[in-house]
C-alpha cells in the first residue's frame, strides 16, 4: 500500500514496503524470521512494526512496515495524506484506489485526500512540498491553498507545530533533492519558510549591491541551487551551510557610511552563531552543528595569491575542505551584480584551483615535535603556550619554512625569544 504502490506505478525503485495486516506484530516477527532481519516496534499501541533487511540480495536495504488494520480498508486509505499515497494492492494484485490516486499520478499532481487530513498532522504540509519536488509534480490548486492556509494557522499558533525532529527529517529530505533551491522557494511561497527558518527570510527584500544582483534571501536560495547543480553528490551538511551562509547579513547590514555603500561587516561571524542555533533547533548532531557553523564562519576568507598562502590556507582549514571550497564557488557563482564579471569569476576559479591541487597532497602522518619535547626544550610548564608552539611549527612545516626537527627547534627558539618566554629556571 501507500508509497510502494505509488512507486510501482511510476516504475521507481522500491526501498520501503507497507503492509496492512490483521496482526502487525505476528506478521513482522514471521517475516523477520524468514529474512533473518531486524525487527522492532515503532508504535505498539497503534500496531506499527518495522522489519529492516540489510542482506546483500535483491531486498538489500529494504524497510518493511506492518500496520494493523483496525477498520475498513477504504476508510483507512481515505485518512491518508495524499491521493497518490492512498492506494493499495490486495493479495490478488487488484488496485484499491478510493481517492483517485492513479489519475493524479497520470496528471502529475499532488492532491490532498482532504483538508482535514492535513490538519490532523501538520507535518503533511512539508510532505506536500517534498513529494511535489521529489516526483517533480505540481501541487494541485486546492491543496496548495490548503497548505498555505494551514501554514498561516501554524504561524499564528492556532495549529500546533510538529516536533522539530520530524521537521528536520522533512527539511533534510528537501535539501537533498536535485533542485533544493526550488524546493525551499516553494516553502517560502507557501509561508512555511518564514515559520521554520525566520532568520533566513529576514533577508527578504534586503538589497546588497556590489557583486550581488538579488536580495539576501534570493541569493541564499540561488547559492543552494548552484551547489546542488555543480556538486550533485554534495551531502546535507554542505547544503545546509550554503543555504545559511549569509544568515548573519540581516543583523549586520550597515549603509550609514559616507559613500552610501551597503556593508555587512562581521556577517560571517554572526552568521556562524545563528546557523549553529538553527542546527540545534533542528536537533542536529553536534558534529554537524560544528561543521555547518565552521563553513559559514569561514566562507568569506580571502583566497590565496601564492602557493605559500595556499599551503597556509589548506593547513588551517583542512577539516572544512573541500566543502568550504564548494560553498565559496556556489556563493560566487550566485552573485552577478554590477561588480561581478567573467574576469573576476575566472580569477576566483584559478585561486580555488591552486588550493585544490594542494588537497591532493597527503597531510604529514606525524608531527615534527611532541608536546613533551616542546616543554623540555623551552622549559615551559604544560599549558596554552605549548599548544601555541606546536601550531606554529606545524604551520611552518605546511608552508615549507621548516622541514625537519632541528629546524623546528630553531624556529621555537626564535619565537620564544620574540614573545619574551623565559625558562622556568631563569
Amino acid at each position: 500500500m501507500g508509497g510502494a504502490v505509488r512507486d510501482t506505478l511510476l516504475q521507481r525503485p522500491l526501498k520501503d514496503l507497507d503492509w496492512l495486516v490483521p496482526d502487525a506484530r505476528e506478521a513482522a516477527l514471521e517475516v523477520a524470521d524468514r529474512l533473518q532481519a531486524a525487527v522492532f516496534p515503532l508504535d505498539e499501541e497503534r500496531g506499527h512494526w518495522r522489519v529492516l533487511h540489510r542482506s546483500t540480495d535483491a531486498h538489500a536495504g529494504t524497510t518493511i512496515d506492518f500496520i494493523e488494520l483496525r477498520g475498513p480498508l477504504e476508510e483507512d486509505l481515505r485518512a491518508r495524506d495524499f491521493t497518490i499515497n492512498a492506494m493499495a494492492l490486495d493479495l490478488a494484485g487488484q488496485l484499491i484506489d478510493p481517492t483517485g490516486g492513479r489519475d493524479d499520478l497520470e496528471a502529475g499532481q499532488v492532491r490532498m485526500t482532504s483538508s482535514q487530513a492535513l490538519r490532523d498532522d501538520p507535518l503533511r504540509l512539508l510532505r506536500a512540498v517534498r513529494f511535489s519536488n521529489v516526483l517533480q509534480f505540481r501541487l494541485e490548486r486546492a491543496t496548495k491553498a490548503a497548505v498555505a492556509g494551514l501554514s498561516g494557522e501554524l504561524r499564528r499558533g492556532t495549529l500546533r507545530l510538529p516536533a522539530w525532529e520530524r521537521i528536520r527529517e522533512e527539511l533534510d529530505a528537501l535539501i537533498r533533492t536535485p533542485h533544493p533551491g526550488r524546493a525551499f522557494l516553494d516553502l517560502d511561497e507557501l509561508g512555511l519558510l518564514e515559520l521554520l527558518l525566520p532568520e533566513l527570510t529576514a533577508g527578504r527584500s534586503m538589497s546588497q549591491g556590489g557583486f550581488h544582483h538579488q536580495d539576501v534571501l534570493g541569493h541564499s536560495l540561488e547559492a543552494l541551487e548552484r551547489v546542488a547543480t555543480a556538486f550533485p553528490e554534495s551531502d546535507g551538511t554542505l547544503r545546509w551551510a550554503t543555504l545559511l551562509h549569509d544568515v548573519g547579513k540581516p543583523v549586520t547590514r550597515d549603509d550609514t557610511g559616507e559613500d552610501n555603500r551597503i556593508r555587512f561587516y562581521g556577517h560571517d561571524k554572526e552568521g556562524a552563531l545563528i546557523a549553529g542555533r538553527i542546527m540545534r533547533r533542528l536537533r542536529k548532531p553536534q558534529e554537524e552543528v560544528q561543521q555547518v557553523s565552521g563553513l559559514v564562519r569561514y566562507h568569506m576568507l580571502p583566497l590565496p595569491k601564492s602557493d605559500k598562502e595556499a599551503r597556509r590556507f589548506v593547513h588551517r582549514r583542512r577539516p572544512l575542505l573541500p566543502d568550504l571550497l564548494m560553498l565559496m564557488i556556489a556563493d560566487r557563482e550566485a552573485a552577478r551584480g554590477p561588480l561581478s564579471s567573467e574576469a573576476t569569476r575566472r580569477a576566483y576559479r584559478l585561486a580555488l584551483a591552486r588550493i585544490i591541487r594542494l588537497l591532493e597532497e597527503p597531510a604529514p602522518p606525524q608531527p615534527l615535535l611532541r608536546g613533551q619535547e616542546v616543554i623540555e626544550h623551552l622549559g615551559l610548564e604544560p599549558g596554552p603556550r605549548v599548544g601555541e608552539a606546536l601550531r606554529l611549527v606545524e604551520e611552518a612545516r605546511a608552508v615549507g619554512d621548516v622541514n625537519d626537527r632541528e629546524e623546528a627547534l630553531q624556529l621555537l627558539d626564535s619565537y620564544a625569544a620574540a614573545q619574551g618566554w623565559k625558562r622556568d629556571e631563569e
